[in-house]
C-alpha cells in the first residue's frame, strides 16, 4: 500500500496582513522561527514513516522559489501547477498520483497547518486502512450560534455533536479521485474535502487531533505557531 501526501500551497493568503518585514511575501514563504511556514509543514511528512511520497501543490509563479525551496527533501516527488481554488488545487495533486494499488491512500494537507504532528498523521493513516476516509479534527470549546443575515441569533447549537475540521484528511486514492471527479463535472464546491466524498454516500471517520494544529490564516497566527513550537523545543 502506497501512502502520498498531496499539500495544497497555492493560496494567495488574502486574509493575511503582511509582517512590516516581510516585504507584502505569501504566507507560504514566511518564515517562521528563521524558516519558511511551508518547508515546516512539508518537513513533517518527510520525517513521518507513514508517508511515501509527498506532492506539493504550488502556484504557478511560485513553482521555481518552492521547487528550490524543498530541494532537499527526498519524498517530495513533485511539485504541480495550482489552480484558481483550492479545490482546483488538491484536483491537480491528484491527478498527478499513479494508482499502485486498490488499496493506496493519499493524505491531504494544508501548507498552512505546520503545527501537525507525525503521530497525528500516522494515526489518521492507520484508520484510513480500515475506514477508507478519514478526517482529524478537534471537539468545539465554545458555544456556536447560527445567526441571520442581518446577525440575529437564530439557533444555538448542541456543541456536545459539533467538532472543529482540520487537516490531514485521509481517504482510499479510489474514493478521493472519484469524489472530485464527479465534484468537477457538475463544478460543485465544497470547504473541505471530506464534504466531496459525504456527497457518495460514503462514511468519513472522525478522529480527534489537537488544537495546536492550527491554520496560519492570520498574522496573529503567526505569533501563536511560534509560540507553539518554541515550547515543543523545550
Amino acid at each position: 500500500m502506497k501512502v502520498t501526501a498531496v499539500i495544497p500551497a497555492a493560496g494567495a493568503g488574502k486574509r493575511m496582513i503582511p509582517r512590516p518585514d516581510t516585504g507584502g511575501v505569501k504566507k507560504q514563504f514566511l518564515e517562521i522561527n528563521g524558516k519558511p511556514l511551508l518547508s515546516i509543514t512539508v518537513s513533517v511528512f518527510e520525517e513521518c514513516q507513514s508517508i511515501d511520497d509527498i506532492i506539493v501543490v504550488a502556484a504557478p509563479d511560485d513553482i521555481e522559489a518552492v521547487r528550490s525551496m524543498l530541494k532537499d527533501f527526498r519524498k517530495v516527488r513533485d511539485i504541480v501547477e495550482g489552480g484558481p481554488e483550492r479545490q482546483d488545487s488538491v484536483y491537480n495533486g491528484l491527478k498527478d498520483i499513479s494508482k499502485e494499488s486498490d488499496d493506496d491512500l493519499v493524505v491531504i494537507h494544508d501548507g498552512a497547518r505546520p503545527l501537525v504532528t507525525k503521530e497525528i498523521i500516522s494515526k489518521a493513516v492507520t484508520e484510513a486502512r480500515v475506514s477508507k476516509a478519514v478526517v482529524v479534527g478537534v471537539p468545539a470549546k465554545d458555544t456556536i450560534k447560527t445567526v441571520s443575515a442581518k446577525n440575529f441569533t437564530l439557533e444555538t447549537l448542541d456543541r456536545g455533536s459539533l467538532w472543529l475540521v482540520q487537516t490531514p484528511q485521509v481517504f482510499q486514492l479510489s474514493v478521493i479521485k472519484q469524489a472530485y471527479e464527479r465534484a468537477q463535472k457538475i463544478n460543485y464546491r465544497a470547504t473541505d474535502d471530506s464534504k466531496l466524498v459525504e456527497r457518495m454516500g460514503i462514511p468519513v471517520k472522525m478522529i480527534t487531533g489537537s488544537y495546536d494544529n492550527i491554520k496560519i490564516t492570520t498574522i496573529e497566527d503567526v505569533a501563536i505557531a511560534e509560540s507553539i513550537l518554541n515550547r515543543r523545543a523545550k
